[in-house]
């Protein structure tokens, strides 16, 4: 196994520690900071839209550089912006260190998964990707439970601090095992652009937001939710953080296998699934047991729903793979910006974690509507296709 793969595993498992350990942090990060728990959870909404507007800037504006260069300079400019939050003082600069991270979270998943499946035999390139992406996994299993066990007995800040080593760590390991590698080249930048006049690729966008929109609009403020409403302690958050970490990692291995085998059934079961648990919250938060269950049950869903979605977005831009593939990222945190955005809303007008339940499974709701259309449309141009191919 090469030792570059290796290294973007790790730097996947940095970023994905980073964007997610905010949620176990929040009550810990507004108290220290002497900001509500609902303006806190805005870190996790300005986090994401770096993450939108980094993704295809950098993907284009980065297609003359070659890709070990590129990776280097984008863990590089995420150590940085961790650095940032480890050493803010105000709630002002940790924000503006959140974004600077995270504006080189899109890219470096799109890049790194190019690079990754370089480094092996064309046999072996999807075990390959499957480890990088394995550490975004690990990190939902491992580093967010212990970054928010750290945060809450050394301080937030301490998180960051371990995160900002790890991060530089796989610079340096990037620096020295990495191959040297071609630039893409902006021709084909170029032919990607072209691809997007294809109207069934915002629609997967759409439906991509929807869904980790609605996923966000409660997973966000899940710390408060799991100590206000279930009675749960606070050295009880990291265990529950495990338990929806432990659920992604199960909904990973399976997702692939369904949306292969039934991918239109799965593309419509899923979001009905997700809305159906997220409606669950409403009536199970007075259960530890059940609270619980649910969380599983989220990161369950909500990982097996992701490999459908970017096999859709992927179909539906065939000529726009690097692109498709970092918009589709920046859909993922559209929907994260977006749910905590609409969660901080629903907490500050008083309508509680019930209506954090309720608004978040309607956003799911809406994912599985718009799946329903884009569905529909692809039918029909199936039938338009075959009246064309009889008439010639």
């Amino acid at each position: 196994m090469p030792l570059a793969l290796i290294a973007l595993s790790i730097g996947a498992f940095c970023i994905g520690t980073s964007e997610f350990v905010i949620m176990g942090l929040l009550p810990v990060i507004a108290d220290d900071l002497g900001v509500s728990v609902p303006s806190a959870g805005l870190l996790v909404s300005y986090y994401a839209i770096g993450v939108v507007i980094g993704a295809p800037l950098f993907t284009i504006a980065t297609s003359a550089v070659r890709r070990n260069t590129l990776l280097f300079g984008l863990i590089a400019l995420f150590a940085l912006g961790n650095l940032v939050c480890a050493l803010a003082p105000t709630y002002s600069l940790l924000m503006a260190g959140r974004v600077l991270a995270a504006m080189s979270h899109g890219a470096f998943f799109g890049v790194g998964t190019v690079v990754a499946a370089s480094l092996v035999a064309p046999e072996r390139q999807a075990s390959a990707i499957a480890l990088m992406f394995g550490g975004l996994t690990l990190a939902n299993i491992m580093g967010v439970p212990l970054g928010t066990l750290i945060g809450q007995a050394y301080g937030w800040r301490a998180t960051f601090w371990l995160v900002t080593a790890g991060s530089v760590l796989v610079a340096l390991a990037l620096i020295l095992c990495l191959p040297r590698m071609d630039q893409q080249g902006k021709t084909r930048v170029r032919q990607e652009l072209q691809a997007f006049f294809n109207p069934q690729l915002p629609l997967a966008l759409l439906i991509t937001a929807f869904s980790f929109g609605g996923i966000f609009t409660l997973f966000t403020f899940i710390a408060p939710l799991l100590v206000e409403e279930s009675n749960f302690s606070s050295t009880a958050i990291s265990g529950i953080l495990m338990l929806f970490g432990i659920g992604m990692t199960v909904g990973v291995a399976i997702g692939g296998k369904l949306a292969d085998r039934w991918p239109t059934a799965s593309s419509l079961c899923l979001p009905a699934l997700l809305t159906v648990i997220l409606a669950a919250f409403t009536v199970t938060g007075n259960s530890q047991m059940a609270v619980a269950a649910n969380v599983f049950f989220l990161g369950l869903f909500g990982a097996t729903i992701v490999p459908g979605l970017q096999m859709r977005v992927l179909n539906k831009a065939a000529q726009a793979p690097n692109l498709a593939s970092s918009l589709n990222i920046g859909a993922f945190n559209v929907g994260n910006a977006g749910g905590a955005w609409l969660g901080s809303q629903i907490l500050l007008y008083g309508f509680g974690f019930s209506g954090l339940a309720l608004a978040g499974a309607f956003l799911t709701l809406s994912a599985l509507l718009v799946t329903a259309f884009s569905l529909a449309l692809d039918r029909t141009e199936r039938v338009k296709f075959v009246k064309v191919a009889e008439t010639s």
